[in-house]
């Protein structure tokens, strides 16, 4: 099989930094012939500065460079939030087990040594332009959903979260800073829930400024990322919060009190166990409350009940 028998979509952007005109001319040709957009930078600091510009979709980086590595590149790349996602492949003749280590520590996906075999490379690139587009599609699909969702790190600093977690964590800072932490000590808590003995039920309550949370733990992501589920729970009076939705909806009682927890995340099998009703008939509820306000999901609900408990 020749190189250029594997090709790529034509959105797919790579971008070569090399200091060394030969290798990126051969790879230049290479990927250009296979369909791909190539981007070249001669060394980190002008990648870096290219990067502000266009975001590729991945980086093939030549570790020994003149000036900024390409381990030391790769670690200032990681650090921004919104472009911590991009795959890393290094090219470098370094192939000593300690050279591999500092570039997959370095924030790489994949280490290829020189002289580079290019069909393999090609296909390394496809595989990972493939997993990085389904990790994409899958924190969209979370986004879209309207879940109070959000990852941390074992040290407690958040890694992605959806933008309904965006609006209730707001108060710790900037999210797009990756050096943003949780209280150290809710994230013990939090990190407790990871016991073998602790129940999947298990919540940890914790305030933020004047918000009180509740956060569960979902799953373990990988080796250093667990996502969270969280709550509001200290909004207003819910007694006040129900008698307002419904009086603006028209809705019964129990709609009220459901359509309310619905608005603060949580799922069918949790508002049942708060009003002692089953998700069956949680579920009823909501699809009669669907039918009052005139949408379709919980979310589109979600949505208007916190606009209505928010003028």
């Amino acid at each position: 099989m020749s190189a250029t028998d594997i090709t790529a979509a034509p959105r797919d952007t790579v971008l070569v930094v090399d200091d060394t005109p030969e290798t990126l001319s051969l790879l230049t040709d290479t990927l250009d012939s296979a369909g791909f957009t190539v981007l070249i930078a001669t060394d980190g600091g002008a990648a870096l500065e290219l990067i502000d510009f266009v975001t590729p979709d991945l980086i093939l980086m030549d570790a020994v460079m003149p000036g900024m590595t390409g381990f030391e590149t790769c670690k200032r790349l990681k650090r921004d939030k919104l472009l911590a996602h991009l795959p890393v492949i290094f090219m470098t003749g370094l192939s000593e087990t300690e050279h591999v280590i500092e570039g997959l520590a370095s924030g790489g996906v994949d280490y290829v040594t020189k002289p580079l075999v290019l069909d393999v490379l090609l296909a390394r690139i496809r595989v990972h332009l493939g997993n990085a587009r389904l990790a994409h599609e899958t924190h969209a699909a979370l986004d879209a959903s309207g879940r109070f969702l959000f990852a941390t790190n074992h040290a407690g600093r958040v890694l992605w979260c959806t933008p309904k977690a965006r609006e209730l964590l707001s108060c710790v800072g900037d999210l797009r800073n990756t050096e943003v932490r949780l209280p150290a000590d809710s994230v013990e808590q939090m990190l407790r829930l990871r016991r073998s003995d602790a129940k999947a039920s298990a919540v940890v309550r914790f305030s933020l400024g004047d918000r009180t949370l509740e956060c569960s733990l979902l799953s373990p992501l990988g080796s250093d990322e667990l996502m969270f589920r969280l709550t509001e729970t200290g909004t207003g009076c819910p007694e006040n919060d129900r008698a307002a939705l419904q009086s603006a909806f028209a809705l019964t009682a129990r709609e009220a009190e459901v359509l309310l927890w619905i608005s603060r995340g949580k799922a069918n099998r949790d508002i049942g166990e708060i009003l002692n009703i089953s998700p069956r008939t949680v579920n009823k509820h909501l699809e009669q409350v669907f039918i009052k306000l005139g949408v379709e999901n919980r979310s589109a609900a979600a949505a208007m009940a916190v606009r209505t408990l928010t003028r």
